[in-house]
């Protein structure tokens, strides 16, 4: 029964230390700086980004006694005063309470502060070392609701020693000091540390004795016991566990609380509509509070990662609330809690297959992956290398994306992956019917229906005299067309009749390949035989996956319509947006195919833009589907490439697998832009303080200075190289799949710039910095924007242009220094562009007068040499602008395996291996064990 007096409210807790060791560096706080609108342009450098100092921001967990609790105890000292007993710390309390309004630092201590009697608190934050996330929790003030109440407790003191107070007998001294040490040794020297793993026990309150209940409002509290705690007027009222009694050395008395998160106390926020409302997540924060700040008892119910889907629905209807995961700031993580041994092992999976048991011990010797999105392949292509030097089989066996020419050139690098050129809507809808169509045909067993326009195999068996008997008396007048082979199926609309469903692609018999048709399925009704045998061929061949049949969903969901360069963006609601649907279309395949791990890829815009309002909205989609879930940043300039190019990756996995870790730098790399500082903590990087021994970061001539000079017409798509690598990046990245170095260079050609781009760029220097700034007519002011200079006449162009055009001096307001700029040796870029166009982009060549090529693109992405594209320059350039960066994906492609293999622990560095296996090769070899 609730409580009817009226007690103090309590905070709600800030931190939390992780449930391991962060191997993460906690971002240097930079000052507030307007990011940038574009997504990918990071200019402004910082110190190296495995190095990086600790940030001073608040890193413990704090107090949830807020500032009325602090007024009561005043008010203590103030009657005491008044009395003639007051105390030289109640009489500092008067002093206080008579002060103006508390600082911020000063109303959020870590405990109580009363002297001499207990340890103070200092005011400034103190550093926790285990894993809590010193930068997120400064910035969640407004989203844990911690605005403490201006109300003081009404009743009088008399009446709260009657209903709160500490019952039964003390525990035993000697049992208490073993339980609690943290509560009984004093002083830094004696190595405790206090509920966060910090050494800082003579701030913790210390206890005189400790007890195994509480008595508050009539209620009996025991350890353990779940509770409300009263929060501020216009807040709900905090959930916790109750893990210590006790009764400080001044008498006063406390419990300490383990903290439960709402989804909207999390970084979730306001997007909790997928999450249930009787959930919440354990945090690892534990703090004191005055036990009159219980306000009444709860049910709350774990339900382990293998409980039956039974045992959910009746936890859910018997209970307050429950949890299932853990929540942790490092990485906005929502881990499972551990499987129940006693429970029985749930299945999600609606779907199971009649394939004989030999096929299910083959298949399991590969690991199939699905590459959304695809592009040219990078993602997949990096994870199936990553996890193969793992010993996991990793197969890409789908791929889908939209552009045509991508897709071609994954098929050529990829011929064993089934790519699918089409719309990821249309891919969803396609699996639907897919599962159907298995149902109709009985290759699988499901709750879904048949499919309506095909029947079940044994009618079709029943009925195949009869559909003999009416073929043979058809009319033989006229032409008669007859179905030959069904050739492929697709969900869309493939005859452009703005009639989408679902076709097949129809060889006619007695015709040619040219007089392939795509005909709906409905137009077949009369050849169920023909459906039925496309459909168990492409069931043996897995033409498509069905739910449970996939390991890994990858892929990054374009969202152009958070993009820097959309001047239109919806700020309000992003969601509202057609061009952010992807990331809604993304969630729903693996809401239907139910991989064991997601892996979703985008720009950090996905949390600078709106507030990190999508990437909230991915992060609650997946925990709402019961996908454990974490958030990092990684740059692929740590992973061994000479460009720097900051990405959000977002690790899925279901309840019963290991959530894999983000694999930790191996290269420095210098920090460029601004990252919100609430996601600070989710960069992927190392603490500050470990010695480390990272490679020297790797800059322009090392990937490129090997290759052969070309010139702005570079016609041809092959050439032979010219030059012995000169780099250990150099060498590796020209093996071939058989381990040897490749003697052909492929795509080694710039796109084409106009006779008046050429002329420009022949006249910017050869050296560093150089771009139009140098050309005559120019003139720099001292706050480093441009004017025209008076004094000099403007240059033209042999087709009458200007040599430095209006544009290049008011890009950026002038400001900028990127139109027609050339890169140098000794440098890294920001990011490979999708558009090879100087106009305003740093992309010319150190010494030679064009663009860098597409292979030059290519290997600052990482890609192999041998890695050939297929389509016109320009969306070349697209394919290798739009990838992710094949070492970043190689090092996640490990984190996995160790995943796959129920390996827990931090992922260690690891060294580029010795060639680069094909897709071909990780079919056919054997796992390694």
């Amino acid at each position: 029964m609730p409580s009817k007096r009226k007690s103090s409210p309590a905070r709600k807790p800030e931190s939390s230390s992780g449930s391991r060791k962060s191997k993460r560096l906690a971002v240097e706080k930079p000052d507030p700086v307007v990011a940038q609108p574009s997504d990918s342009d990071f200019e402004s450098e910082q110190p190296v980004l495995s190095t990086k100092k600790k940030s001073t921001r608040q890193k413990t967990a704090e107090s949830p006694v807020v500032e009325s609790n602090n007024k009561k105890l005043k008010k203590l000292a103030v009657e005491k005063a008044e009395s003639g007993v007051a105390s030289p710390a109640d009489s500092e309390f008067v002093s206080e309470s008579n002060s103006v309004t508390p600082s911020k630092k000063s109303t959020r201590r870590a405990a109580v502060k009363v002297e001499p009697l207990v340890d103070s608190v200092a005011d400034s934050d103190f550093v926790d070392e285990e894993d809590v996330d010193e930068t997120e929790q400064g910035n969640l003030k407004k989203s844990l609701s911690i605005s403490p109440s201006k109300r003081k407790p009404k009743r009088s003191e008399k009446v709260k020693d009657e209903q709160c107070v500490l019952a039964g007998d003390p525990v035993p001294d000697a049992e208490a000091r073993l339980k609690w040490p943290h509560r009984y040794n004093k002083g830094k020297a004696n190595g405790t540390k206090n509920f966060n793993g910090q050494d800082d026990s003579d701030q913790l309150i210390q206890a005189k004795c400790h007890f195994s209940r509480a008595e508050v409002d009539d209620q009996i509290y025991y350890l353990e016991d779940d509770a409300h705690v009263k929060a501020a007027d216009d807040e709900d009222d905090y959930i916790c566990k109750i893990v210590e009694f006790f009764e400080a050395v001044d008498g006063m008395q406390y419990f300490a609380a383990q903290w439960f998160y709402r989804a909207k106390d999390t970084v979730i926020k306001s997007h909790d509509q997928f999450i249930d409302n009787k959930r919440v997540f354990l945090s690892e924060i534990k703090d004191d509070n005055p036990i009159d700040c219980l306000v009444t008892k709860l049910k709350i119910v774990p339900v382990p990662s293998n409980a039956t889907l039974q045992f959910k629905e009746n936890v859910k209807s018997n209970c307050d609330f429950y949890y299932d995961m853990k929540y942790l700031l490092p990485y906005s993580s929502f881990i499972s809690l551990p499987p129940d041994t006693t429970s029985p092992v749930s299945s999600s999976s609606t779907i199971s297959s009649d394939i004989d048991a030999g096929e299910v011990k083959e298949h399991n010797l590969e690991k199939k992956l699905l590459d959304l999105y695809s592009g040219c392949g990078a993602m997949s292509t990096g994870l199936c290398l990553g996890a193969n030097s793992k010993g996991v089989k990793l197969v890409t066996k789908w791929a889908v994306d939209l552009n045509k020419h991508a897709c071609d050139s994954l098929r050529l690098n990829h011929p064993e992956t089934q790519v699918r050129n089409e719309y990821a809507s249309d891919f969803l809808s396609l699996l639907k019917e897919w599962v159907q169509l298995c149902v109709s045909c009985s290759l699988v067993k499901s709750i879904v229906p048949p499919h309506p326009h095909l029947k079940v195999i044994d009618e079709v068996e029943e009925d195949s005299s009869d559909d003999e008997d009416e073929d043979s008396s058809d009319n033989k007048e006229g032409e008669i067309f007859e179905v030959e082979e069904l050739l492929e199926v697709c969900y869309g609309d493939p005859k452009e009749n703005n009639k989408p469903g679902l076709y097949f692609k129809v060889r006619w018999r007695g015709y040619g390949p040219e007089e392939d048709t795509w005909e709906p399925i409905d137009g077949l009704s009369d050849c169920p035989k023909k459906i039925k045998e496309f459909v168990a061929k492409g069931f043996k061949a897995n033409l498509l996956p069905l739910p449970g049949d996939v390991d890994v969903v990858c892929g990054g969901p374009p969202c152009q319509g958070i993009s820097g360069f959309n001047r239109f963006r919806n700020k309000e609601n992003p969601m509202q947006d057609p061009k952010n649907k992807q990331l809604d279309v993304y969630m729903d395949i693996v809401d239907f195919l139910k991989p064991r791990f997601v892996l979703m890829e985008n720009v950090v815009d996905l949390i600078k833009f709106s507030n990190g309002f999508l990437g909230r909205y991915a992060l609650s989609r997946l925990v709402g589907m019961n996908y454990q879930a974490r958030m990092g940043m990684m740059a692929a300039g740590a992973y061994g490439l000479p460009q720097f190019r900051m990405r959000v990756f977002m690790w899925g996995a279901l309840s019963s697998e290991k959530l894999p870790q983000y694999p930790l730098p191996t290269h420095k790399v210098i920090v460029r832009g601004v990252i919100p500082t609430e996601f600070e903590s989710n960069t992927v990087a190392y603490d500050a303080g470990q010695d480390l021994e990272l490679k020297k970061e790797l800059f322009l001539g090392d990937a490129l200075s090997d290759l052969p000079s070309v010139e702005n017409n570079e016609p041809r798509d092959e050439m032979p190289y010219t030059d012995e690598p000169k780099t250990d990046f150099q060498h590796f990245i020209r093996l071939g799949r058989d381990g040897v170095l490749g003697s052909v260079l492929y795509d080694h050609r710039p796109l084409q710039l106009n006779e008046d781009d050429h002329q420009r760029v022949c006249q910017i220097p050869k050296r560093k910095g150089a771009n139009f700034r140098d050309l005559p007519g120019v003139r720099v002011r001292p706050d480093n924007k441009v004017e025209w200079d008076p004094d000099v006449e403007r240059v033209k162009l042999p087709s009458g242009k200007p040599l430095v055009p209006d544009y290049a001096m008011s890009f950026v307001g002038g400001s900028s220094s990127k139109p027609f700029g050339r890169l140098w040796w000794d440098e890294t870029v920001p990011t490979v562009v999708t558009r090879a166009e100087p106009h305003n982009q740093t992309i010319i060549h150190p010494l030679q007068d064009r663009v860098l090529t597409i292979r030059e693109n290519a290997r600052l992405q990482g890609f192999p040499d041998y890695y050939k594209l297929i389509g016109p320059i320009k969306e070349r350039y697209m394919q290798v602008g739009n990838a992710v960066a094949v070492p970043v994906a190689r090092a996640l492609g490990y984190s996995l395996a160790m995943s796959m293999k129920g390996l827990s622990g931090e992922t260690p560095l690891f060294s580029l291996p010795k060639k680069f296996p094909s897709h071909e090769e990780q079919n056919c070899n054997e796992v390694s064990q």
